[in-house]
């Protein structure tokens, strides 16, 4: 896990397994991946925000949102400062990890591979994310 003492909101590891879960806890503190096409928000599409699922920092708007047929919710564009991007080599590959720019938790991958004009695909966890309907 990044240094969680850059961050504004920080708890311990042990706060954070409170108030997340086992589930929340592995994807956002401890860098895991939701099976693909089993997420919350994969297929979602309603009017709205999506936000951190721990620290409930806007990170994402629904006019970003498109159906990219990866299996997790995919965004083409972040709301500006909310996602701090991270060398991410592990498995073997060379990716860029997005984390909450707030709290410091793991989002996904961002890839350059997205069909809209920015080309950005955020693939991102639906456990990682809550929903503010507009």
């Amino acid at each position: 896990m990044e240094n969680p003492n850059k961050y504004p909101v920080t708890k311990s590891e042990a706060e954070w397994r409170e108030q997340l879960g086992e589930k929340r806890y592995h994807i956002l503190r401890e860098k895991g991946t939701e099976f693909p096409r089993t997420g919350e928000y994969n297929l979602h599409f309603e009017n709205g925000t999506y936000v951190c699922g721990a620290c409930h920092t806007p990170l994402f708007t629904s006019e970003s949102k498109f159906e990219s047929s990866c299996g997790w919710p995919s965004f083409d564009d972040s709301i500006e400062g909310a996602v701090e991007y991270v060398k991410d080599t592990s498995h073997g590959m060379m990716r860029t990890e997005i984390l909450c720019s707030n709290c410091g938790s793991h989002l996904g991958h961002i890839f350059n591979d997205g069909p809209t004009e920015t080309g950005q695909r955020y693939c991102v966890n639906s456990l990682s994310l809550g929903f503010n309907k507009k």
